[in-house]
């Protein structure tokens, strides 16, 4: 019996199937739950799990938290200590990471507002157009562990656009 094969790669047994897809997010060591308390201030978030290291032992000060899991919007985001071990899938935090966040147009401004007064820095001013992740309007805060949120509506469709 023949099989196919692709560029020489073996057949898989069976096709893979991705169930979601999880951004994770790394702040200094101990952080955990001041990043979790903001995201929840100033973003509405809610916390649905949290997994602590188990190797951990209970005298050292405070337990390493592998991750804790918020669900903001209808999306998943992990929030995790930065360890200083060599098995830390990263070794810096807040490095090129940018979220988008949308909403209705005429609740940026407050979106804005409210992520600033729970401890976000106003990265500029609510602009149109050119630098939306959305193409629409946007917002752009970073938070207190140097992660920049685009906070945005999304353009309106153009009927009249020519191809």
């Amino acid at each position: 019996m023949a099989t196919d094969a692709t560029n020489g790669a073996a057949p898989a047994a069976h096709p893979v199937t991705f169930t979601a897809l999880k951004p994770q997010v790394f702040v200094e060591a101990s952080k955990v739950n001041d990043a979790v308390a903001f995201y929840k201030a100033a973003f509405g978030a809610e916390e649905v799990n949290r997994v602590s290291n188990p190797k951990r032992k209970a005298d050292q000060e405070l337990p390493l938290l592998l991750s804790a899991e918020i669900k903001l919007g209808s999306s998943t985001i992990l929030i995790s200590d930065l360890a200083d071990d060599s098995t830390a899938p990263v070794k810096a935090s807040g490095t090129g990471l940018v979220f988008c966040l949308e909403t209705k147009e005429e609740d940026i401004e407050a979106a804005v507002e409210k992520a600033v007064k729970a401890g976000a820095v106003a990265e500029s001013e609510v602009t149109e157009g050119d630098g939306a992740c959305c193409g629409g309007r946007v917002g752009k805060v970073k938070d207190p562990y140097g992660i920049v949120w685009l906070i945005c509506a999304p353009a309106k469709k153009c009927a009249d656009v020519e191809a």
